[in-house]
């Protein structure tokens, strides 16, 4: 993985009390920590379909996800899960809890999906979205999902569509 640009007045180097190599600032010695982006997304449903959303965007421009992105600052998790239905799909949603929780280490994310409910039908698509529907399960087009996590997310929804009682997911052993 290619180290990420600096400052000049920046150095890599394991500061004084770390193990590990940081960006250090060489003037003042302030520690640049570089962290994990934080996702958070959905499995919704509307009376036993699910809500997917084709991309408009890139990465995977054309194929099909779960409404999510990025969690924003001072946002707690379940309100961005449910801004980010809004924006990609009109859709209201009431989260009902949380569904796994993924590492994904190739790109320093950790992805928190929820399990939710639509509050209504009533969707279209949002400006990163070309296409929004609600699919029964033998409807997904699975060869056309965006990311292994969607595939992941949706067959740990499966597991759990009946069920209250289970604790949050991971990544599947051939996911990590």
């Amino acid at each position: 993985m290619a180290k990420p640009t600096q400052p000049p007045h920046f150095k890599r180097e394991i500061p004084p009390g770390d193990n590990m190599e940081r960006s250090v600032c060489a003037t003042c010695g302030f520690v640049d920590y570089e962290n994990p982006k934080i996702v958070v997304g959905s499995v919704a449903t509307w009376e036993g379909k699910i809500l997917l959303c084709k991309r408009a965007i890139e990465p995977r421009l054309g194929f099909w996800t779960l409404p999510a992105g990025f969690l924003e600052q001072h946002e707690s998790a379940e309100d961005g899960a449910a801004r980010e239905a809004y924006e990609e799909a009109t859709a209201s949603i009431e989260i009902e809890r949380l569904l796994a929780v993924y590492s994904i280490l190739r790109i320093s994310q950790v992805q928190l999906m929820f399990r939710a409910r639509l509050l209504s039908p009533e969707i279209a698509a949002g400006p990163e979205s070309e296409a929004v529907g609600l699919y029964d399960w033998d409807e997904i087009p699975w060869a056309d999902l965006a990311f292994p996590s969607v595939n992941w997310a949706l067959r740990h929804y499966s597991e759990t569509k009946d069920r209250s009682d289970f604790p949050p997911f991971s990544n599947p052993v051939e996911g990590l």
